[in-house]
């Protein structure tokens, strides 16, 4: 099923890329379960496959009230898995994935909390509503801006933190996916058999944008002109260098954020064709601002 995600105006949309994870729109550690517990039975498929965090970061805590004012917190569903769900009524997608939310809360009730965080939203009262009209199952309350600020900042909704039973993001998912996909996370953390390859991955800033200086690669920079030491310099610049784009971001967190933002981009290009001795064409006056500079190949004097 092909992923779509609901951008925020001033924000473009997160990005899919560097390991393959299974985002849609558009986490050695032996299982993502506890330590220690059965691995989960497998029987793969072709094509199917799951990805988790190697060696899984805790999910920042929060103190909220849910819609009925009662206390939440991540501390509460201890020992359940948790999906902590960034969304918003206004947001299509958002909207499109509540049965199949509904229903897995109802399916695996004593073992999964979903737990829906309303974003970039002014009225309790009218999310209130939305939620009893929606038939939600699972607990909502509103999302502070700090709140989203400590996951990263949710460029795109929805957005989708897994959490392991011992309180560990071990995949993020941005905008609407397959219904299935997170059935067979959740079966595979429970040592459930699942109709899915397990494979694990580094978290190079996919999770955590902080975790963008482990990475070797990074979406759209093609790095092959550049020696292996050049590589390393120009990966140590963008993980030091602002963009500005407005993101408040590193270079390097905003590629891994957002793959489409042009700025961005041209700077990275900029850099690596800098260290590696080519010169950038400059844009055209009539070309928009956000066009990605070109190396020029013509020769240097």
């Amino acid at each position: 099923m092909e992923s779509m995600g609901l951008r925020f105006p001033s924000v473009l949309s997160s990005f899919a890329v560097l390991a393959p994870l299974v985002f849609a729109c558009g986490c050695g550690h032996s299982q993502a379960a506890s330590p220690g517990a059965a691995a989960p039975k497998q029987a793969a498929t072709e094509n199917e496959v799951i990805r988790f965090v190697k060696n899984p970061e805790p999910a920042p805590a929060f103190a909220l009230r849910d819609l009925d004012g009662k206390p939440l917190s991540l501390a509460d569903a201890k020992g359940k898995i948790v999906l902590l769900n960034f969304w918003a009524t206004w947001c299509g997608p958002c909207r499109a994935e509540i049965p199949d939310l509904v229903d897995l809360q109802k399916r695996y009730a004593d073992k999964l909390e979903i737990i829906a965080l309303a974003t970039e939203e002014d009225d309790a009262d009218q999310v209130r509503r939305f939620v009893l009209h929606s038939g939600i199952n699972y607990r909502v309350a509103m999302a502070p801006d700090d709140v989203a600020r400590e996951y990263g900042g949710v460029a795109a909704l929805p957005t989708s933190f897994v959490i392991d039973r011992e309180g560990r993001i071990v995949q993020k998912h941005i905008g609407l996916n397959d219904p299935t996909l997170y059935e067979r996370e959740l079966r595979a953390m429970l040592g459930l058999e699942v109709d899915a390859k397990i494979e694990y991955f580094e978290d190079n800033g996919q999770i955590f944008l902080k975790n963008a200086e482990r990475a070797t690669e990074l979406p759209g920079v093609d790095f092959s002109s550049l020696t292996a030491r050049q590589k390393s310099a120009a990966l140590h610049r963008m993980n030091s260098s602002g963009c500005n784009c407005g993101c408040a971001l590193t270079l390097a967190q905003c590629r891994i954020n957002d793959s489409a933002c042009r700025i961005s981009l041209a700077l990275a290009q900029r850099m690596v064709a800098e260290i590696s001795g080519k010169r950038m064409k400059a844009p055209s006056p009539d070309a928009p601002n956000s066009q990605a500079a070109k190396p020029d190949d013509s020769p240097q004097n």
